[in-house]
């Protein structure tokens, strides 16, 4: 059994750590009103491009454009997986992880050829381990997290290696953020861009013809999508950090009072040893 002075070193060390995820809590709550801001701001522009591109898909009277006809072929598929840098968010990097996989493994099995770009490190490191070889970049948030200064340079590969013909699907995995407690890992694909038909049930004349105008607008919906999907996933992660964050400040708690009262239980124990020892050699004299 731990001595008194072992089990108050145990909860002198516990009492530290719960000063450490109290203030990751405080962070992560002051970060995520934030990031849910930028996540909310960036959903309707998303939302109406798409609308816009499918208003202008309608009215698309010769070949459509690459990035909206596609090749004709499914057989070349890239997987882009956007998770965290960093950890300590419950099962937020663990859930995007988990539905990557799924999506990567149906693929193979169907006998397709995938190939990975990570951004984030917690899925570079995950994915690696199994999908190595497949990996073609993978990319890194940095400390000033998502912008569009960042996303272009991925958007450029990703068009880049499209127009060269490495791929005929693109397909990015995130997390959507739904509310505080609810983040729900998503599958979108980028490329070829998805036309929603009750997006396009406005008629407009445009000028320039509508085949201009997508392809001008096509690559940047997939920085905006992509812009869109990493500020989804930095709200969801600052809200599982509030909550994981939370949850362990709870479980140091209730582990400081078993503590503290096992520890009183073993002192109280080691004084009455004590007592029915000087009891015992005061009767032998």
């Amino acid at each position: 059994m731990a001595t008194v002075k072992e089990m108050r070193t145990r909860i002198g060390s516990v009492k530290s750590t719960q000063k450490i995820t109290k203030a990751l809590q405080m962070v992560a709550a002051a970060k995520l009103r934030r990031a849910q801001q930028a996540a909310d701001a960036a959903r309707p522009y998303a939302q109406q491009m798409a609308s816009i591109i499918a208003n202008l898909a309608t009215g698309v009277s010769g070949e459509a454009p690459l990035l909206l006809g596609g090749t004709g072929s499914d057989q070349r598929h890239l997987v882009i997986v956007a998770t965290s840098d960093r950890g300590l968010a419950g099962a937020f990097n663990g859930s995007i992880v988990r539905a990557a996989r799924v999506k990567i493994q149906a693929l193979i099995d169907a006998g397709k050829d995938v190939k990975i770009l990570t951004i984030g490190r917690k899925g570079r490191d995950q994915l690696r381990r199994q999908y190595g070889s497949r990996f073609i970049e993978s990319y890194e948030l940095g400390l000033k997290g998502p912008n569009l200064a960042l996303v272009k340079p991925m958007a450029q590969q990703v068009l880049d290696l499209y127009a060269a013909g490495e791929f005929d699907i693109v397909s990015l995995i995130y997390s959507r953020f739904r509310s505080v407690v609810t983040q729900v890992p998503t599958v979108k694909q980028l490329i070829p861009a998805q036309v929603d038909a009750a997006g396009a049930a406005a008629l407009y004349d445009y000028e320039p013809d509508e085949e201009a105008i997508l392809e001008a607008l096509l690559p940047q919906n997939v920085s905006v999508q992509i812009l869109s999907a990493l500020l989804e996933n930095q709200a969801g992660f600052f809200a599982s950090q509030m909550a994981a964050m939370d949850n362990a400040t709870r479980n140091a708690g209730d582990m400081i009072k078993a503590l503290t009262i096992q520890m009183n239980r073993t002192r109280q124990a080691k004084i009455t040893t004590e007592l029915i020892e000087i009891i015992a050699g005061a009767a032998a004299v």
